[in-house]
């Protein structure tokens, strides 16, 4: 079994050759030069993690959906009851989610993990039981893990990425299920970017005007009883991004952190889905900085911290169709657009073998 430190070890940049190869190519197709905007932005991206140009397509897609509760709950900060994650978790099994139906859509596969459900769940087909606890303390009243606890989920993650590389994927997509979890999600990303909580705290899964302040008033407390300072970024390094991960963040969290991670360990591109994706990817960046050039923005969330984390990744989003379900379901939407960029590289004619002429010919 590779350690987590191993991993993080493995991690390398994104290859400059290729992505200039893959700039250059896209300069000579049969289309104005920087026409596909984005999409050439991403061709060149996958160029660089695959260390080939044209890249291979990201085909077969694998989902993993990380499901975990909250002690923050207590606090009253979600309207949903918390055995709503246990039951999800049931219905992703089950085939019964959205996140399935856009899966099936895109020819992807659903693994769902349990890393701190707080619940023992019935064996299913698709799930997997890596449960570190039965879900985390309260963030409000001191840490939401130990750092042995938030270790074991990064591996978790890193291990489920490894295998589902192993099996095939050629291109992993995050999901996420777990009931109050956008108030840890809050949380890390005014950790991390040294926003204020007011800044990038959302509604969730809908929450009314008084609960929303009480959330936001959550996330101070949160920061303030574990030591971190609001409207300061913590200092970087893999030490401090643990110790806020342990502290503020939940169980999915940190397996989404080290699912990220074992994707760029294997060189293979991952595509975040929403607010919970972003949290957990400025944990994984901020332990392994070189993370983020095999990350893809699958979308821009409506939960205003997703805004928050995306610009300080320095990722572009592909979608804002103002989803804000999670399940991995913007990372699905957003497949079909990462294959579309990669198959311009591969089935578009250059203007010499086209025999078009360029501009200034």
């Amino acid at each position: 079994m590779t350690s987590l430190g191993e991993t993080l070890g493995a991690v390398r940049p994104v290859e400059p050759g290729p992505m200039a190869e893959a700039r250059a190519h896209q300069d000579r197709l049969t289309k104005p030069s920087g026409s596909l905007g984005v999409l050439e932005d991403v061709a060149v991206r996958l160029a660089g993690i695959a260390g080939a140009c044209p890249p291979p397509l990201p085909a077969p897609a694998a989902l993993a959906i990380f499901a975990a509760d909250h002690g923050v709950h207590a606090q009253g900060v979600s309207p949903w009851p918390q055995e709503v994650t246990a039951q999800m978790v049931a219905n992703f099994a089950a085939g019964g989610a959205v996140a399935n139906a856009f899966a099936a859509q895109v020819g992807a596969s659903v693994t769902v993990v349990d890393v701190g459900v707080a619940a023992d769940l019935a064996p299913a087909d698709g799930l997997l039981v890596r449960k570190v606890a039965y879900g985390t303390a309260d963030l409000s009243q001191g840490p939401a893990m130990t750092r042995d606890q938030a270790t074991a989920a990064l591996t978790a993650g890193v291990e489920v990425a490894r295998d589902l590389v192993a099996a095939g994927a050629r291109c992993l997509v995050t999901g996420d299920m777990g009931i109050a979890n956008t108030t840890a999600s809050a949380a890390l990303i005014c950790a991390f970017t040294g926003r204020e909580a007011a800044g990038v705290t959302g509604r969730g899964t809908g929450v009314d005007d008084a609960t929303y302040q009480h959330k936001i008033e959550i996330v101070r407390r949160g920061l303030r009883v574990n030591g971190i300072a609001e409207a300061e970024a913590v200092p970087g390094g893999p030490d401090a991004a643990l110790r806020v991960l342990a502290a503020v963040g939940g169980l999915e969290h940190a397996a989404i952190a080290g699912f990220v991670i074992g994707a760029a360990a294997a060189r293979v591109p991952v595509i975040l889905d929403g607010v919970i994706a972003g949290a957990s990817a400025l944990a994984a960046c901020a332990l392994a900085p070189d993370t983020v050039g095999y990350c893809l923005a699958g979308h821009r969330s409506a939960e205003p911290g997703h805004a928050v984390a995306l610009t300080h990744l320095g990722l572009e989003p592909l979608v804002d169709l103002r989803l804000r379900l999670g399940e991995g379901t913007g990372g699905l939407l957003a497949h079909p657009l990462v294959s579309a960029a990669v198959r311009v590289m591969h089935e578009v004619a250059t203007f010499d073998s086209a025999g078009v002429a360029d501009k200034g010919d």
